[in-house]
């Protein structure tokens, strides 16, 4: 009898335990979506142009990239600079500049290349490919993932851009970019390499500018600049990129971005 007893009273205490919600013996998985861990900021360039039957699988990429995030730990910020060096093959890229084919121009310096070429994809300045390298490209983020960065706020109204940079890390003589660049692009070429295609673009650069430089010493940087929007330019599709290089090494110390 007291042997029963016994077995009825841990039974009805068992009983009570195991109908107690699972939230309160077990983590709360919610908790940890609703607080996730920040990522790091990573810049990814891709030198194209829409002359080049190569570089088409390269968009893909970027906009791959731009939309997947494939890296846990990084937040992917991508720019496509559109290269002028393919224009005078019959069809001329509307979206192209001598500014960005002189900016590939340094990168060659800084990598020891022979030439500059296309479709080029640079990760936070360290590390170059050809783009259409997916496999690389996911390398060489994990490997950018790894460096700290400094804190960037970008806020803005209707004519002015406001910057303010803190936390940096050990940097060199720097300079402070900003790219104003636009999503959802389109294009149906008519003449040269890629005729008769239509071609899609993502955070194609429509312009970049310096904003400062950062002496060694500098921890902080502040900045407030005007910007207009032009009548070719979809507001809706535009965003906002700054980020600090270094002058010789184009290490990027720090990047952000911001849709308008």
């Amino acid at each position: 009898m007291k042997y029963a007893f016994v077995f009825i009273f841990f039974s009805v205490i068992f009983s009570t335990y195991s109908m107690q919600p699972v939230k309160s013996r077990e983590r709360n998985p919610k908790s940890e979506i609703e607080n996730p861990k920040s990522k790091q900021p990573v810049l990814v360039e891709l030198y194209t142009s829409e002359g080049c039957s190569s570089c088409p699988p390269a968009d893909r990429v970027l906009a791959r990239l731009a939309k997947e995030q494939p890296n846990a730990d990084a937040e992917i910020i991508t720019l496509a600079l559109h290269v002028d060096y393919w224009n005078y093959l019959g069809w001329k890229d509307e979206f192209s500049s001598a500014l960005y084919s002189r900016r590939q121009n340094g990168y060659a310096e800084r990598f020891r290349l022979d030439s500059i070429y296309t479709p080029q994809m640079v990760v936070d300045g360290q590390a170059q490919f050809v783009g259409s390298n997916f496999g690389q490209a996911r390398q060489a983020i994990a490997e950018a993932v790894k460096n700290e960065k400094a804190n960037i706020e970008i806020s803005n109204d209707v004519n002015n851009l406001k910057v303010n940079i803190s936390e940096l890390p050990p940097h060199e003589n720097s300079y402070v970019w900003l790219a104003i660049a636009e999503n959802n692009l389109r294009t149906n070429v008519r003449r040269g390499e890629n005729s008769g295609r239509t071609l899609e673009h993502v955070s194609v650069v429509r312009d970049l500018k310096l904003l400062g430089e950062l002496a060694p010493t500098a921890k902080t940087f502040a900045s407030e600049t005007a910007w207009q929007i032009q009548p070719n330019w979809n507001k809706k599709n535009l965003k906002f990129v700054v980020f600090v290089q270094g002058k010789e090494t184009k290490k990027v110390y720090g990047v952000s971005q911001k849709n308008l």
